[in-house]
């Protein structure tokens, strides 16, 4: 089942990744920047992440740990798993703390920066953001990928959540580099290139995993999964699209995602 769905996972997977370029672009071709759709886009990508997270990645992870260590003991398994891979991306985030703050963009783009020192500091910025991002995207990667590995429908929803979640990073990225250097063609790729770090972690993930891939090792990659993915929704997704200062369109959002992801998943059984 994994070696048939490989090739779908992995054009997922990039699929979600180059949404950070497809992020820069918006962000050079939109003559009027809209927080009120961003912001939903933002909150149902959360709702997606979170509903399918707990109602489906969760569960399967407890049923394959299950088969492996009885009831128990695989929920036990599952929990401990679901919290550290929790861990996992709060560690990350400590470390490499992110840039992405939408009000710092908007200035960037209302804000004449002219000064070396000022194009100097926004180049800074602009690189931390893409490194933060990218060390940020490799955990993202291997969920995507692993999803779609189990389940291609299941893949298809999480890979269009993270796609959603990366444009407005690719805008974190492109934004400063842009004004620094006055190119849209550095800015683009230093974007696109960040975001390729997902595809790129997933097939490391792969294939550190795949020699012993089975229920065991399965249950605790998607259970990690599921907590890196609820992490992103609460850390990430909402406060983001709360700083754009739409509450209820991101809740509504949210809402929303939920709704779409729980139908989904009832045409799929």
């Amino acid at each position: 089942m994994f070696e048939q769905n490989f090739l779908l996972a992995l054009g997922l997977t990039f699929f979600a990744g180059i949404a950070t370029g497809i992020g820069s672009l918006m962000a050079f071709l939109s003559k009027k920047f809209n927080p009120k759709f961003l912001a939903g886009s933002l909150g149902f990508s959360a709702g997606v992440m979170i509903y399918v997270s707990l109602v489906e990645i969760f569960v399967k992870a407890r049923d394959s740990l299950s088969l492996v260590y009885g009831d128990k003991n695989g929920y036990l398994y599952t929990v401990v798993a679901f919290f550290a891979g929790i861990a996992l991306v709060a560690i990350i985030d400590k470390l490499i703390p992110s840039f992405e703050n939408p009000h710092e963009i908007s200035n960037i783009r209302e804000s004449n920066y002219d000064s070396p020192e000022k194009n100097k500091k926004l180049l800074r910025m602009g690189m931390f953001s893409a490194l933060a991002i990218a060390i940020h995207n490799f955990p993202e990667g291997l969920a995507t990928f692993i999803g779609a590995l189990s389940d291609p429908a299941l893949g298809i929803s999480i890979a269009v959540a993270i796609a959603i979640h990366n444009i407005p990073e690719g805008i974190a990225v492109a934004m400063p580099i842009y004004y620094a250097t006055k190119s849209k063609k550095k800015a683009f790729w230093l974007s696109f290139l960040s975001g390729l770090v997902e595809p790129i972690g997933a097939l490391i993930g792969y294939f550190l995993f795949r020699s012993f891939f089975g229920d065991a090792t399965f249950g605790i990659i998607f259970a990690s999964v599921a907590g890196i993915m609820i992490y992103i929704s609460l850390d990430e997704l909402l406060p983001t699209a709360e700083e754009y200062g739409h509450h209820h369109v991101a809740i509504g959002g949210l809402i929303l995602g939920m709704l779409v992801m729980a139908i989904s998943l009832v045409l799929f059984i």
